[in-house]
């Protein structure tokens, strides 16, 4: 059983950045970001193919945030920049046990999460 463990986000101000990190203790194939505000549904906010060459950005994100992965470390990141205060959610770390053939789910480990708020 392969464990992700978070870390960063926290408090900012809107117009700043933050950067998540999600280091998996094992392999993982196609990696991704959700978030889940109060209210709503989690979605898929990003997410990084096994090689990394392939990306997906949610439109409400796309352009601000960037999503990377090392390989070598097992960790996914996304750097999050011009954030606005409807970026506040839960962000949650997924990663594929399996090559699932799509990026939009088939997700088999989740992280802890991690709180991410904006200010205005």
């Amino acid at each position: 059983q392969v464990q992700l463990v978070q870390s960063g986000g926290g408090l900012v101000q809107a117009g700043g950045s933050l950067r998540l990190s999600c280091a998996a203790s094992g392999r993982t194939f196609n990696m991704g970001w959700f978030r889940q505000a109060p209210g709503k549904e989690r979605a898929l906010v990003s997410a990084i193919t096994t090689s990394g060459e392939g990306t997906y950005y949610a439109g409400s994100v796309r352009g601000r945030f960037t999503i990377s992965r090392d390989s070598a470390k097992n960790t996914v990141y996304l750097q999050m920049n011009s954030l606005m205060p409807e970026d506040t959610a839960l962000y949650i770390c997924a990663a594929a046990a399996r090559d699932s053939g799509t990026i939009f789910g088939g997700y088999d480990y989740w992280g802890q999460g991690t709180q991410v708020t904006v200010s205005s």
